[in-house]
């Protein structure tokens, strides 16, 4: 699976749109109304998870949409206390009844389990895409070693690996890693839960620039080859978020961004939630 940096995507392009809507903080709360106006800007690439709760309104958005099935690239996960085989079946079947489809583009594991090992859960995630369940398999907030070990016990080819990824959070390792291993890498808080916002860096590149912070840090990670799932509640920045693609950072910008990078930088991820750390 490749990324794919302009749309239309379609199912027979094999790719994955680079930008993409994330329904996380909406916990139980996603308005389909949300994830319609997410559509009408251009967004193809929904992220939801078991976990969220708001599979069921990126359902009801989809088919309110009409957008044709194969022009969706949809992502949902299966949460860490699932990830036993029979319970791993059985939360990607609930996963497909809430979204009413037959069929996600990609299934991650969402955390990893120190009390279930990889030898149960990674083969009980390749028989879901051996069934026809997911095109594409991957994991989400894997650091290097557990990535190595579920590579090494999948019995089908993992796409992608999902993880929190901005300015503020140094990434280089895992990416690299990614990169190494073949793998997409999609970034998870792509602007620090808002915490990007008040940077004076940004905020100078955004003013030289004639656009938003959240453009610039979107734009930064695009230039990555790096997919990015953002999310917002609101009409006007959910559009901003998606208009990415008709400009690009010079490498002194890039690199300025790069250098904001710090040991705190992490918003999301609890410490210590991966066994052995994140590198």
């Amino acid at each position: 699976m490749t990324v794919l940096t302009r749309l239309p995507f379609s199912r027979e392009s094999g790719a994955i749109p680079i930008i993409g809507f994330g329904t996380s903080p909406m916990t139980g709360g996603l308005s389909s109304d949300t994830l319609l106006a997410a559509l009408k800007a251009g967004y193809r690439h929904i992220d939801t998870a078991r976990k969220y709760g708001t599979e069921s309104a990126v359902g009801e958005a989809l088919r309110a949409a009409g957008i044709p099935r194969a022009d969706i690239f949809l992502t949902t996960k299966v949460s860490h206390e699932n990830l036993r085989a029979a319970d791993l079946a059985r939360s990607v079947e609930e996963s497909l009844a809430a979204l009413k489809v037959d069929y996600v583009d990609l299934l991650l594991i969402h955390w990893p389990n120190p009390e279930i090992a990889l030898s149960e859960c990674m083969p009980a995630l390749a028989k879901a895409k051996r069934q026809g369940l997911a095109r594409h398999i991957g994991v989400a907030n894997f650091n290097i070693a557990l990535l190595d070990q579920a590579l090494a016990l999948c019995p089908e080819p993992l796409a992608a690996l999902q993880a929190e990824y901005h300015p503020f959070l140094d990434q280089s390792k895992l990416l690299a890693a990614a990169r190494a291993r073949g793998l997409v890498f999609i970034a998870y808080c792509p602007l620090g839960r808002g915490r990007l916002f008040g940077d004076p860096v940004l905020n100078e590149i955004a003013a030289a620039r004639g656009r938003s912070v959240a453009q610039i840090a979107l734009r930064w990670l695009m230039q990555q080859n790096v997919a990015a799932i953002p999310f917002s509640s609101q009409p006007q920045r959910i559009a901003d978020n998606f208009n990415v693609f008709d400009f690009a950072l010079d490498d002194d910008e890039m690199t300025r961004i790069a250098a904001l990078k710090r040991p705190n930088g992490r918003v999301a991820n609890p410490k210590g939630r991966v066994p052995g750390g994140w590198d």
